[in-house]
């Protein structure tokens, strides 16, 4: 992949190309780590049924550990994977927007 120093035209603005698909790939990578967490989370349950039968089957407050599992940590695992993509997604916004910002800044004094 090419650094950021390589991809950016001297003069980068917030509606310039550049600007959106430097954007867009920072975000193609947080919604594809995002989908893989989702993944694993999803397929996790099944895979350890599967392969801990043993573990899976023991009860946990009256509850078996894969129904304990779904019905109280399902919800909140998938929660906390949105939570943290929407604040990660505006955090790289709001980053990008500020550099692209600082570099007008700094175009503005050197003239």
């Amino acid at each position: 992949m090419h650094s950021p120093e390589t991809q950016r035209p001297e003069k980068l603005d917030i509606h310039s190309e550049s600007f959106l698909h430097s954007l867009m790939q920072k975000q193609l990578r947080l919604s594809i780590t995002c989908a893989a967490a989702f993944l694993v989370v999803l397929l996790g349950l099944p895979l350890a049924n599967y392969f801990l039968p043993e573990l899976m089957a023991r009860h946990i407050f009256g509850f078996t550990l894969t129904w304990l599992i779904l019905g109280i940590g399902f919800f909140p695992a998938v929660w906390l994977i949105a939570w943290l993509f929407i604040k990660r997604s505006i955090a790289l916004e709001q980053a990008e927007a500020a550099e692209v910002l600082e570099t007008a800044a700094q175009e503005v004094r050197s003239q």
